[in-house]
């Protein structure tokens, strides 16, 4: 089979897509031809050494993705030859097969494409998270949410909506702003505005019910933003560390700060497969909307990277194998 792959770590430069062995199949895999595969930060970042890479080179970076299963391990029952499935926590994606064990692997409805997957799990399951567990979203809430715009942003904004809050949102530039608020924002302003004092004034001085704070350096922000009693949740810093939180801040104002990660929800095929079909159905009840992805084929990964790190992009970049 042929992968994106590296032996040493750096730029994007360092990518090339190469033939390599394809993988053995454990009795409790499923063999899985790659449809489609999406491009995250993580990759970058492990594409670079930031991230710790088990084993040996050659490399292939990739979680993320969706396919056919074209090989059943001997113990795996319930699947088969020809099913259609999807993950988001599976490595070696990078390339036009994947051994994907049995319990990762989450069937995919024929209303769903290879393409609205690979976009959607990763993001949405962090999204539907942030909004079920970290807090629960409850009718009427009031909700600040960073990077509005983003991957998990535009999620967490249609989700929001979906289960009855107000969202406020923030990011970077107007056609940015323009795009969440097409998407559901019930209002949006502007990092280089004065930000803080906008949210105050479209709550009437009370400040929000919880935040979901992925910029990092903004969290002391977010608090002042917060009402008494309110929540903030932390869950990514693409801005940079956030300062240390006093307790007696905390204490002085009732507020929480908690934070998430996805691996500690996603413990079980149950729990895989019943967010995923929560997010499937509200996109097949057209409630949920995922954005025109970027495509590259696989075997230009390098220019994805790039893309993916100038910033440019709003929506997903997938890498599609087999693309003559």
């Amino acid at each position: 089979m042929k992968a994106l792959v590296f032996e040493k770590f750096g730029g994007p430069d360092v990518l090339h897509y190469q033939e390599i062995n394809s993988p053995q199949l454990g009795p409790d895999e499923v063999l899985v031809e790659m449809k489609a595969i999406g491009l995250n930060f993580a990759d970058v970042y492990r594409r670079k050494g930031n991230y710790h890479l088990a084993g040996d080179p050659p490399y292939i970076c990739g979680y993320e993705g969706a396919g056919v299963v074209k090989k059943v391990g001997a113990n795996v029952q319930g699947m088969a030859v020809g099913d259609r499935i999807a993950f988001a926590d599976v490595p070696y994606a990078n390339a036009e097969l994947v051994a994907v064990p049995k319990d990762k692997a989450i069937p995919l409805p024929d209303e769903i494409s290879y393409e609205t997957a690979a976009s959607l799990l990763l993001q949405g399951l962090t999204a539907h998270y942030l909004t079920k567990d970290s807090y629960s979203i409850k009718s009427g809430d009031t909700v600040l949410v960073h990077a509005a715009a983003g991957g998990v942003g535009q999620l967490l904004v249609q989700i929001i909506k979906i289960l009855g809050g107000t969202v406020i949102g923030l990011t970077s530039t107007e056609e940015k702003r323009q795009a969440a608020l097409t998407i559901g924002a019930d209002h949006m302003f502007l990092y280089s505005e004065n930000w803080k004092q906008s949210v105050q004034d479209v709550t009437d001085d009370n400040g929000v019910d919880v935040v979901y704070e992925s910029v990092g350096s903004t969290l002391m922000d977010s608090f002042e933003s917060t009402r008494i009693g309110g929540t903030v949740v932390f869950f990514g810093m693409a801005g940079g560390d956030p300062v240390s939180v006093d307790p007696r801040m905390l204490m002085d104002t009732s507020k929480t700060l908690t934070g998430g990660d996805l691996w500690n929800v996603l413990t079980s095929h149950e729990e895989r497969v019943n967010r995923s079909h929560e997010l499937f159905g509200w996109i097949q009840e057209g409630k949920l909307k995922v954005s025109e992805p970027t495509v590259f084929p696989l075997s230009e990964g390098a220019k994805a990277h790039e893309y993916l790190e100038s910033r440019k992009s709003t929506g997903k970049i997938l890498l599609i194998p087999y693309i003559n």
